[in-house]
């Protein structure tokens, strides 16, 4: 911190001896060790709220660029659920145009399909065919 060596504090050491003397001297030694203790203890205490504040502070920003990205998750997921509800409506619209019976011909005559078949009242039955009117029975067959 500021690079004191050991011939610097040998010869504070010599100087306070003769300043002070020898009575005075582990007092102010004591003294002197008492306020770099609490110079450190303050400096610890300075660097540590330090720290907890740019841990916090990355907290928050961690915590901001989670939020942004679950958000962005959020946006993307309801732009796919539109984007699929938009295909689903499409694919049923599609069912339902397959699905859908053709609309009735406004002409019978225009349908080549239903001039080729006769009209329902007209088909005879075998049983017809062979009495000449139709819907009457054949007589009962005699046994020879």
């Amino acid at each position: 911190m500021f690079d004191i060596g050991f011939s610097e504090l040998l010869l504070i050491a010599v100087v306070a001896l003769v300043v002070l003397g020898p009575e005075r001297l582990p007092k102010a030694a004591r003294f002197a060790g008492l306020w770099v203790r609490r110079a450190r203890n303050q400096w610890d205490s300075v660097k540590q709220e330090l720290e907890r504040e740019l841990q916090a502070e990355e907290l928050q920003r961690n915590l901001r660029s989670v939020r942004q990205s679950v958000q962005q998750a959020e946006r993307d997921l309801h732009e796919g659920a539109t984007r699929l509800r938009g295909d689903v409506d499409a694919l049923r619209d599609e069912v339902d145009a397959v699905a859908a019976p053709a609309p009735p011909a406004a002409d019978a005559a225009a349908d080549p399909a239903a001039q080729a078949l006769p009209a329902p009242d007209a088909v005879q039955t075998p049983a017809a065919d062979m009495t000449g009117t139709t819907g009457a029975a054949l007589p009962p067959e005699r046994a020879p």
